[in-house]
């Protein structure tokens, strides 16, 4: 008996994944949990693992290629199926299917069971009879029900498309290439070479740009954003951070000023909930969270990622420290798991290690605000009705205006400004 294992959405709302790399060929063994093939979505790369032990019968995708969630990735071959049994074992799936649908949905990092009619008896469903003496009758085709929507929506007769899935199965592809053929062909205007080739460089978008992209026109499309610009200084922050900087060392601890940001923008999260907030509008309520993880976002060679430290308030800066630069290091690697990426509640992001001081940080959808972090300088200060030599950190807050009023974002943002004027507090807390 056949089993056909379609790629799995492993995270929340994940559409489609490129194939980085096989690990099984056609005809190999397999037990169930051992890896068949790296994917890389829109936030991680990661192991899909077989569901079932028997042995590769086929395989779809070369690598480099992107499938969608629900797409056919190998058929096994489980031997001592057959007949009956097999159809038994097909309703049995099916049920499953069911049962892990309603009770697991929107569970991150779950691997589903494989759609229904997962298993396939042999089946002549779709095929041509051309047996001798007999018309060619073509008969209801076997497809998927995207393909089928997908076909209904586009006025194709799906009856007329070749499949390319198992037992010829009309896949959505199929559906799209069956329409680019047959569709009117324009004439194309051609170009010179200066105006194209010689000037121009294609890149193929990456899951994370996709995702970036969506993320960036839905938090705009959605939350009415507004933001506030302020000054923290921090000469003391400074202070207490040399200070402590070599008791970390000595165990082998970078100390950043990141950890005291984190800490103080927690702690004023506690104070502010409409800060740590989101709105749902379809059942017109307001959702007060009360545990503070803070996302930080971090600059990586594929892309921005936005990892999430969970229990920012409970925990110290030398906790903070270690997080920090460990999950920075597994999102710059690309070894970060959906674990570390959900349940954000507030996000950070700091442009000014390269250079910036201020900006308008998009708002992390459907987070309440964002706060971004600017480049540290000194700058002249009244300090005691006299001039001085002072060192400030720009802040820049953009808030979710539906959600937080302009009193709030001004009161947050103080308190911020103070526990950073007084970092000993963040240290002793």
């Amino acid at each position: 008996m056949r089993y056909i294992f379609k790629f799995p959405d492993i995270g929340e709302g994940l559409d489609e994944g490129t194939i980085v790399e096989w690990y099984v060929k056609k005809g190999e063994s397999v037990e169930v949990g051992q890896s068949l093939v790296k994917m890389e979505t829109d936030k991680v790369v990661t192991d899909i693992p077989s569901p079932r032990e028997g042995t590769i019968s086929a395989m779809y995708g070369k690598e480099g290629e992107t499938i969608n969630v629900g797409d056919a990735l190998v058929e096994i071959e489980i031997e001592g199926v057959e007949g009956k049994q097999a159809v038994e074992e097909s309703k049995k799936i099916e049920q499953e299917q069911e049962a892990v649908e309603e009770e697991g949905a929107g569970v991150v990092g779950t691997l589903e069971v494989a759609g229904n009619n997962a298993y396939l008896p042999a089946s002549d469903e779709g095929m041509d009879d051309q047996s001798e003496g007999k018309p060619s009758n073509k008969r209801k085709a076997l497809a998927t029900p995207v393909a089928r929507a997908l076909a209904k929506e586009l006025d194709i007769d799906i009856n007329q498309v070749n499949g390319t899935g198992p037992g010829r199965r009309v896949m959505k592809d199929d559906i799209q290439k069956f329409k680019q053929q047959n569709a009117y062909k324009a004439p194309q205007q051609t170009t010179s070479a200066e105006q194209t080739g010689n000037f121009i460089e294609t890149e193929k978008l990456t899951q994370i740009r996709k995702t970036i992209a969506k993320n960036m026109v839905e938090s705009k499309h959605n939350a009415a954003h507004m933001t506030v610009f302020d000054d923290a200084e921090v000469s003391e922050l400074i202070r207490v951070r040399n200070k402590f900087k070599e008791q970390f060392a000595d165990e082998d601890i970078k100390l950043n000023y990141l950890p005291f940001i984190l800490k103080a923008t927690a702690l004023a999260l506690k104070k502010h909930k409409s800060l740590n907030a989101q709105m749902d509008m379809d059942k017109g309520v307001m959702i007060y969270k009360k545990y503070y993880n803070i996302g930080i976002a971090v600059d990586t060679p594929d892309g921005l990622i936005v990892p999430v430290i969970k229990d920012v308030d409970k925990k110290s800066i030398k906790q903070l420290s270690l997080e920090t630069a460990e999950i920075a290091k597994k999102a710059r690697e690309r070894t970060i798991s959906f674990e570390d990426m959900k349940d954000g509640t507030f996000t950070i992001t700091s442009y000014g290690s390269i250079g910036g001081k201020y900006a308008v940080p998009v708002i992390n959808y459907p987070q309440a605000g964002i706060l971004g972090i600017g480049r540290m300088s000194q700058q002249p200060i009244v300090k005691n009705g006299e001039i001085a030599v002072g060192n400030t950190l720009p802040l820049s807050l953009s808030v979710d205006h539906r959600i937080v009023d302009g009193g709030d974002v001004t009161r947050f943002l103080n308190d911020i400004i103070s526990y950073l004027n007084e970092p000993v507090r963040l240290i002793m807390d």
